[in-house]
């Protein structure tokens, strides 16, 4: 399993609509940092999407990731054929072995049964091009659809992109949810986080944390995914609590957000590297 790092590592240096840096990440700058690690997996998320960049910007970024031997992996949102089609020859442009997705976005939510079918449309290509397509546990699929996804397809080229925190939207833990995708996951999202009780007792927050200092168990995790046997990469995401109210305009407080986030991110990774060992 190769650990790498993501544009969702750097989700407020990338930039989030209404808090953006006065100079924000590009990918050039996330190579940058992946070798700064002494790493080299990069994934790069629908909060950087490929797909806006134009051909000159494509062919230099494909230069720079071959020049410096980086196994890139893409990732998008919205599974749609267009998208996915859309993506899969990004992919193959990259020599990206994994893409990333999303299922669902604002106005695009497909049942069960579409998934399935768009899936097996597609799979021809992507054993083709030899890619493998991971679903990320997001919000709305709780652990068995995924799983009964992952059945009803029935192949190498597809599996979960499973991620520690996000079944929480679907009112799920890791234990379970990692105890059901465990086997078919292609790929890891490591974050760590924290859920805290309200003042007035009544409700909780839940926020990103430090990796290695909050409530994930990671190193049960990582034993757990390798048994699955079929993941090739962990990437660490962030969730960082921002200094700055969301909306408010670009200054000194997005730009502590921003430094506390790389903070965050160095530490992240030599806690997982000391766990990967």
């Amino acid at each position: 399993m190769e650990l790498g790092i993501s544009s969702f590592t750097y989700g407020w240096n990338v930039g989030v609509a209404g808090s953006m840096p006065e100079k924000a990440m590009d990918e050039t700058d996330l190579v940058r940092q992946t070798l700064d690690f002494g790493l080299a997996c990069l994934q790069i998320g629908d909060n950087l999407p490929i797909h806006t960049f134009d051909e000159d910007r494509k062919n230099n970024f494909r230069s720079l990731i071959k020049q410096n031997g980086i196994r890139l992996e893409i990732g998008a949102k919205n599974l749609s054929p267009e998208n996915l089609e859309q993506y899969i020859d990004l992919c193959a442009f990259f020599d990206s072995p994994l893409l990333r997705f999303v299922i669902d976005d604002d106005d695009y939510q497909p049942n069960t049964y579409n998934i399935i079918a768009l899936i097996k449309d597609i799979l021809p290509e992507l054993v083709e091009k030899n890619i493998v397509l991971g679903i990320e546990n997001h919000d709305r699929f709780e652990a068995q659809q995924l799983a009964y996804i992952m059945n009803a397809v029935g192949h190498r080229n597809v599996g979960i992109c499973l991620d520690c925190v996000n079944s929480i939207g679907a009112g799920e833990g890791l234990a379970y949810v990692a105890s059901i995708l465990a086997p078919y996951t292609v790929n890891l999202h490591i974050k760590d986080f924290k859920i805290s009780r309200l003042p007035h007792k009544m409700g909780f927050t839940v926020q990103g944390e430090i990796c290695g200092k909050g409530m994930t168990d990671l190193p049960w995790l990582l034993e757990t995914v390798k048994r699955g046997g079929s993941c090739k990469s962990a990437v660490l995401e962030q969730w960082v609590p921002p200094e700055v109210p969301l909306g408010v305009p670009p200054g000194d407080n997005i730009a502590e957000t921003c430094r506390k986030e790389r903070e965050w991110a160095e530490q992240g990774v030599a806690y997982i590297k000391s766990l990967m060992q």
